[in-house]
């Protein structure tokens, strides 16, 4: 397993598995395999645990992750996924958002095993309750079970001036009645009244039914 050049080794595919570069050499999050090239450890990325490796898995990309970059993330549950984002923004920050005090415990576990990941305790639609801990975001991510997933997303890339954003709509937790398809149209319409322009979306079947990720820029 070797990284090209134009991934400079923090986002690798090989032999249809994805991996990051592990910022925390020796430490799993959630037993994920490690792997070691040239003296360089790597850990692997699971679609069936994570939406946004499945997202790249089906097709999706670029991400829109810098080395340097300030990412902000909503609905982060213990850290799954924002491991592997800390691992791509290797120069940057990962600010760590999440509303159960349960799940937060252990995130807060798997933030101290990595400082450039900072666990707070919020509420998503609340995004002011943390404005004064992140500043500002060049990428918001979201990936929060509620209503208004859409405008979530938009409200927290408008407060902390992000250019980038990406979402998982899950269906289900807009309105169970409703066709997933329909749900994702109005979601992609509403990010567009809002200023947004769509630069992908994917649906996240089969490793997530019901779902799809929507990646939009500003302007």
């Amino acid at each position: 397993m070797k990284p090209s050049d134009e991934e400079a080794g923090c986002l690798v595919s090989r032999g249809g598995r994805l991996y990051t570069r592990s910022a925390a050499p020796g430490i799993r999050v959630y037993g994920e395999r490690l792997v070691s090239f040239e003296g360089v450890e790597y850990r692997e990325w699971d679609p069936y645990r994570s939406k946004l490796s499945a997202y790249l898995r089906l097709g999706g990309g670029p991400l829109p992750f810098r080395k340097d970059d300030s990412v902000l993330y909503l609905g982060a549950a213990s850290g799954t996924t924002a491991s592997h984002v800390s691992d791509m923004v290797p120069e940057g920050r990962v600010y760590c958002v999440e509303f159960s005090p349960r799940t937060f415990r252990e995130l807060v576990r798997n933030c101290d095993r990595r400082p450039n990941m900072i666990p707070i305790l919020g509420d998503a639609t609340r995004p002011e309750e943390y404005s004064f801990v992140v500043g500002s975001s060049g990428v918001v991510y979201s990936d929060v079970a509620q209503k208004r997933q859409a405008d979530i997303l938009a409200d927290n890339m408008d407060l902390f001036g992000a250019d980038r954003g990406m979402v998982s709509i899950k269906a289900r937790s807009e309105d169970v009645t409703a066709a997933p398809a329909d749900i994702f149209s109005s979601s992609e319409a509403r990010l567009r009244d809002r200023g947004f322009r769509i630069e992908d979306i994917h649906s996240l079947e089969p490793y997530e039914m019901s779902h799809a990720m929507i990646y939009v820029r500003r302007g």
